[in-house]
């Protein structure tokens, strides 16, 4: 009895703290069973939430040393559109389903369009948004790195910005449409629009961004 007892004594503690060390420190991953949730309006600090590049490590971690995660459930706004790009990358690696129940709009869509099976739970919403800069922020992201990219006028700085943007746009409609999604529905997600375009559920279906 006593060897029972100091064995659980020792094993519940190291469990625990098994248990505890594959948890986030932010907040926005947790486990439930086989399914990873990712909700970045979880975050404890009110500034993390949302999609950001240090996120990228955490998930990987957590694939990595949690066994018999099979999909991620996904509940975000958007953020970062170079750590949305990379997560979907690790959930293509590893093989992983993607779910929605709330919202994933932005470049919480691209992460969604890594799963191997993509569903959208019922009242669920996916938000699909074209990419752009504020007058604000172009000024500052000039006056940051002119320097180290050789920038001598804002004139060198706009014609940079055009070449990125089609580069940027290529990659993303090729991506989708490696993913299974129509191209007519991949260039609708790049309509001019004042507010965040919210496809129907036949929409989506139809165009191959859901597959269950």
């Amino acid at each position: 009895m006593l060897c029972r007892t100091v064995l659980t004594c020792i094993a519940v503690p190291f469990l625990a703290q098994a248990e505890a060390d594959t948890q986030p420190e932010n907040g926005k991953f947790h486990v439930d069973g086989p399914v990873l949730v990712y909700d970045t309006e979880a975050a404890s600090d009110p500034g993390d939430r949302e999609i950001q590049n240090g996120d990228l490590d955490e998930l990987i971690e957590i694939l990595r040393g949690t066994e018999g995660i099979r999909s991620l459930r996904l509940n975000s706004t958007g953020g970062s559109v170079w750590a949305g790009g990379e997560m979907a990358r690790v959930v293509i690696d590893f093989e992983l389903d993607t779910v929605v129940e709330g919202e994933c709009s932005s470049s919480c869509v691209t992460i969604f369009l890594g799963g191997t099976r993509r569903a959208l739970a019922r009242g669920g919403k996916l938000g699909f948004h074209q990419r752009s800069w504020s007058p604000g922020t172009m000024e500052t992201y000039y006056d940051s790195y002119a320097g180290e990219e050789g920038w001598e006028t804002p004139f060198d700085f706009a014609s940079w910005v055009y070449e990125d943007t089609q580069s940027e746009l290529y990659k993303e409609m090729s991506f989708m449409q490696s993913r299974g999604v129509a191209l007519e529905f991949a260039i609708e997600t790049k309509r001019l629009r004042s507010t965040t375009w919210f496809p129907t559920r036949l929409e989506l279906v139809q165009a191959g961004v859901l597959t269950d």
